[in-house]
């Protein structure tokens, strides 16, 4: 039986913000394909990066374990392994050196790889898997243990034949996501990361994939895994899973990972009467797109399913900017739906994106009215990310001379020409977040003055909150001014 040790490329140590955040979700994409494997007779086995401090650690399993196949799979449900981080593809580089020289054969599949799959071959991979990559590493591997070596006729697949670079033709999604087992659950160590959750959260949160694929085209987003096609696990397929989880891990909260939760009609209706039929109880947060959840009856029947936040792409507030993004969405329907999901008491969060190309002075200040006005249960901001294979970065691809990649996820660095220089970008983040702050305090403010007797610690502290944030952001603002002057 052929020994495969999988692993992927995100360290969690190597990205300060999200370790002192201390909310990590396990490798999901490298546990289905794990799974997908062991279905097929391969023996599986997993070195999670998550939580190492260094890609030399990994050399204990190679020589422990003795794999024929070192795995590099990284998961494709995580924007922060879509990002592309230089730190994480710097280890990924390392641990492809010493899996090759314990004599494995090394496969990898990533965003990054999929994009850069010659920088990855040039490291020393022997083969870079493209795009959704099961069926794939499947065929690979059969092939090799056949002692094959005519791989052309796999598709999805990138090597060097003659010292020449050979990409194949791209795979096709699956369609039948229930067929898939369920993701490897068992081969990963669940309680680090139920320990950091408790410590920082005080509650335990598992990460759940329900779909693949997007077919919204936002001319940012970049899907080099699951591309534009939409398909679905059905709902009984993702409430057998849950009830699985549930009985083994005792889980709080459920992070539904995917780009788009329930877009199917009927789906989101369907997956709440089975949650209340089999009687779980838990929250769970999603994304979604504002349009959406204006539809059928959407909101309502999440909020019966248990959903208590749910983050939406809502960029901008200015029309312009979302049209120029190809959102396909309103400034009107970000108001609505943030408004029905107050009503229906669930959180509504914003991802907001500055420094698109074109954005003025008023566009910004249109996005931090509608931010101030509506104030979401969070936000979430960044500056335009460029990412291959996306129209964005066809447009600003030769300005990217001296960085094409942040170094971890806080970097927050303008990579390319715009309407004002970098360091208003930095400030603008800080800023933006502190009259949001701000806000939220008069906000509580106004509640413990209304109804006094029903103010507690939480809402009484976010009130008092207002002594630090609003000299705090007036000094922001008098930053943001002095970098302020339009890029020549």
């Amino acid at each position: 039986m052929a020994n495969i040790l999988f692993s992927h490329s995100y360290f969690l140590r190597f990205d300060p913000k999200q370790w002192s955040t201390g909310q990590p979700y396990a490798p999901l994409g490298t546990l289905y394909a794990a799974a997908f494997m062991r279905a097929n007779g391969y023996a599986v086995s997993l070195f999670d990066t998550m939580f190492a401090y260094a890609p030399e650690e990994v050399i204990a399993s190679l020589e422990k374990i003795q794999p024929q196949f070192f795995v590099i799979y990284d998961d494709g449900f995580n924007y922060l392994t879509k990002m592309c981080l230089t730190n994480m593809r710097e280890a990924a580089f390392k641990m492809i050196q010493y899996a090759k020289a314990s004599g494995c054969t090394v496969i990898v599949s990533s965003s990054d790889s999929t994009d850069r799959f010659e920088m990855y071959l040039d490291a020393g991979a022997d083969f870079v898997l493209l795009g959704e990559a099961e069926i794939s590493l499947l065929e690979l591997t059969a092939a090799i243990n056949k002692k094959e070596n005519n791989f052309f006729n796999i598709e999805g697949l990138a090597f060097k034949h003659e010292d020449a670079i050979v990409k194949t033709a791209r795979r096709n999604v699956m369609k039948d996501l229930d067929a898939l087992p369920f993701p490897a659950w068992d081969i990963i160590n669940m309680e680090p990361y139920k320990n950091t959750w408790m410590k920082h959260a005080g509650y335990f949160s598992m990460n759940m994939g329900t779909t693949r694929g997007c077919p919204f085209k936002c001319n940012w987003c970049a899907k080099p895994i699951y591309g534009n096609r939409y398909n679905v696990r059905s709902p009984q397929n993702v409430i057998s899973e849950l009830l699985m989880l549930k009985e083994k891990f005792k889980f709080d909260h459920i992070w539904f990972c995917d780009d788009i939760f329930g877009l199917k009609p009927a789906w989101v209706n369907e997956f709440a009467n089975l949650v209340e039929k089999n009687k779980l109880q838990f929250n769970f947060k999603m994304q979604g797109r504002v349009d959406l959840l204006l539809q059928e009856n959407n909101i309502h029947d999440l909020a019966r399913a248990g959903c208590s936040n749910i983050w939406m792409g809502a960029e901008s507030g200015s029309q312009k900017i979302l049209d120029a993004m190809d959102k396909g969405t309103t400034v009107q329907q970000i108001f609505d739906a943030t408004r029905l999901l107050k009503k229906n008491k669930i959180n509504p969060s914003f991802f907001i994106q500055f420094g698109y190309p074109g954005e003025t002075k008023e566009d910004i200040s249109l996005t931090i009215n509608m931010i101030n006005e509506l104030l979401p249960y969070e936000i979430g901001i960044s500056v335009s990310y460029p990412l291959p294979g996306t129209v964005f970065f066809e447009k600003v691809k030769n300005e990217l001379v001296n960085k094409t990649n942040w170094t971890d996820s806080d970097e927050m660095a303008l990579m390319f020409r715009n309407t004002y220089q970098p360091a208003f970008y930095k400030q603008l983040h800080s800023y933006v977040h502190k009259t949001y702050r701000k806000h939220l305090a008069f906000d509580n403010l106004k509640q413990v003055v209304a109804h006094p007797f029903k103010a507690n610690y939480k809402t009484i502290r976010k009130a008092l909150s207002w002594c630090y944030y609003l000299p705090a952001s007036f000094i922001d603002r008098q930053k943001l001014k002095q970098l302020q002057k339009p890029v020549a």
